[in-house]
């Protein structure tokens, strides 16, 4: 791969726009619901997935209901999505309380982290 190629890669990554907002993971089986933010939904799915099938996740009640059912049981899904102009802002704040909005609407649903 050429140098200009690998410029024009770089670039786009720099100024992708990942998708934000909260991120859902449910048991299919016990209806189990776990809500949190994320900044980049396909990096935090695969991040997710990952920690789980390691048997590495901090969230011990996900962690033992994964190992329980396993991942074809799971559901992996976007719950809201925050929409945003500047790829150079921080919308950590948004980002709360649309996860808070939603743990409101769903008293039955867990933070996937803390």
């Amino acid at each position: 791969m050429d140098i200009k190629r690998k410029r024009e890669l770089l670039d786009a990554w720099k100024n992708r726009r990942p998708e934000m907002g909260v991120i859902s993971i449910r048991c299919k089986t016990t209806g189990d619901l776990f809500l949190g933010i994320s900044k980049d939904t396909k990096a935090d799915f695969n991040s997710n997935r990952f920690k789980l099938s390691a048997n590495g996740h901090p969230n011990k009640q996900l962690q033992e209901l994964w190992n329980r059912y396993g991942e074809p049981n799971f559901e992996f899904s976007a719950a809201k999505i925050l929409e945003y102009e500047s790829t150079t802002d921080d919308y950590t704040d948004e980002l709360k309380l649309l996860l808070e909005r939603c743990l409101m609407e769903t008293p039955q649903a867990r933070r996937i982290w803390g």
